[in-house]
C-alpha cells in the first residue's frame, strides 16, 4: 500500500511529466543517431544550455509571484554591447564594464518592478515596452552592427565565467557551475525559506498575503531586478565564450524561456513554481533543438516541436491539477 501511495505521489508531482518526456527524447534521438550521446555533442549542448538556463531560473521565481518579464531577451543582447562599448572606448576596464552592465540591468529591473507595482500596469505590457526600449538602445548605439570584441583570454573575469577544462573526453565550461549553483540557491530560496513562502503567497493570493504582512510589492520588485541581472549575466557569459556582441542577440529568447518554465510545471497564474521542473524544461527544449538537427530535421521546424510540447505539457499539468483537486 505504501509503495502504491509513493508511486501515486511521484506521478502527481509536476516534475514527473517533464522527466518522462526528457527520457523519451533522449532515447528517440539516440536511437536515430548514436552520436547524440557522444562526449562532444553533450559538451556542446551543455555550453548553450546554461546560458538560457540562468534566465529561466530567475523567471521561475518571477512567474511564481504571478508576473512575466519579456525584456530578458533584449537585455541578453544589450548588456554585452554596453560592456564592450565601455571597454573599446577606453572608459573602463572589461571587468568594470561588466559590473556597470549588471548595475544598469538591475536599474532596468527596478523600473519594470516600479511600473508594475506602483502604477498597476500589467507586467506583460511594461516589459514589452522595456523590450523595445532596450533593444532599440542597443541597435542605436551600434548602428545595428555587432560590436567589436577582443579575445578575453587571460582575463580573470573570463576565467571565472567561461573558463574551460576537460574531464575525460568532456569539455566543461565554468558557466555550468554557475548554473548549478544558481539552481541550488534559488531552489532552496523557493522551497525552504521564508522568502519562498512570500513569493508563492504573492502569486497565489496577493490580498491574503498583504493581510498577513507580506511586502508583496517589495518581493515583486526584487524578483524583477533578479530577472534582469540574470539575463545580463547570461548575455555577458555568451559574449565572452563566443567573442561576439551582437545587438540582436537574444531575439525571441523571452518566449523560449517562458516555455521552459511552463513545461517544467510552474503555474502560469502564479502561486506554484518548481526549480527542478524548470531545469528539466530547459533540458527538454535544448535537447530538442540539438536532436532534430542531428537526425536531419530542418532547423526551421523547431518551433513546430516546441509548440506541440507546450500544448502537450499544459494538457498534462491541467489533468494532474484536476486529479489533485479531486483528491485522486
Amino acid at each position: 500500500m505504501e509503495n502504491h501511495s509513493l508511486i501515486q505521489r511521484l506521478i502527481a508531482r509536476p516534475e514527473f511529466g517533464p522527466f518522462v518526456l526528457l527520457v523519451v527524447e533522449i532515447t528517440v534521438f539516440w536511437s536515430f543517431n548514436h552520436d547524440f550521446l557522444s562526449p562532444q555533442n553533450i559538451s556542446n549542448t551543455l555550453a548553450f544550455t546554461v546560458e538560457l538556463g540562468l534566465i529561466a531560473l530567475a523567471m521561475t521565481l518571477l512567474m511564481t509571484s504571478g508576473e512575466f518579464d519579456l525584456s530578458v531577451g533584449s537585455l541578453f543582447g544589450f548588456s554585452p554591447v554596453l560592456m564592450w562599448t565601455l571597454f573599446n572606448s577606453g572608459l573602463t576596464s572589461l571587468e568594470v564594464g561588466f559590473f556597470v552592465a549588471l548595475l544598469v540591468a538591475a536599474f532596468i529591473g527596478l523600473v519594470n518592478g516600479w511600473f508594475v507595482t506602483q502604477l498597476k500596469i500589467p507586467s506583460f505590457l511594461v516589459t514589452l515596452g522595456m523590450l523595445l526600449v532596450v533593444r532599440g538602445t542597443a541597435l542605436f548605439v551600434t548602428d545595428g552592427f555587432p560590436q567589436r570584441t577582443w579575445s578575453a583570454e587571460g582575463s580573470w573575469l573570463a576565467e571565472i565565467l567561461v573558463g574551460d577544462f576537460f574531464i575525460g573526453p568532456f569539455r566543461i565550461y565554468m558557466s555550468l557551475f554557475w548554473f548549478i549553483a544558481a539552481a541550488i540557491a534559488l531552489g532552496y530560496v523557493l522551497t525552504q525559506s521564508r522568502i519562498g513562502n512570500w513569493i508563492q503567497a504573492a502569486g497565489g493570493n496577493p490580498s491574503a498575503a498583504r493581510a498577513r504582512g507580506v511586502n508583496v510589492n517589495g518581493v515583486k520588485i526584487g524578483l524583477f531586478i533578479l530577472s534582469s541581472v540574470m539575463a545580463s549575466l547570461a548575455g555577458v557569459i555568451s559574449s565572452l565564450r563566443t567573442s561576439a556582441a551582437n545587438p540582436n542577440s537574444g531575439t525571441g529568447y523571452e518566449l523560449e524561456v517562458i516555455a521552459m518554465v511552463v513545461i517544467g510545471g510552474t503555474a502560469l497564474t502564479g502561486g506554484r513554481g518548481t526549480i527542478i521542473g524548470t531545469v528539466l524544461g530547459i533540458l527538454i527544449l535544448r535537447v530538442m533543438r540539438n536532436g532534430i538537427v542531428l537526425i536531419g530535421v530542418p532547423g526551421l521546424a523547431y518551433n513546430i516541436f516546441i509548440g506541440a510540447i507546450i500544448l502537450g505539457m499544459m494538457a498534462l499539468h491541467s489533468w494532474l491539477e484536476r486529479r489533485h483537486q479531486a483528491g485522486t
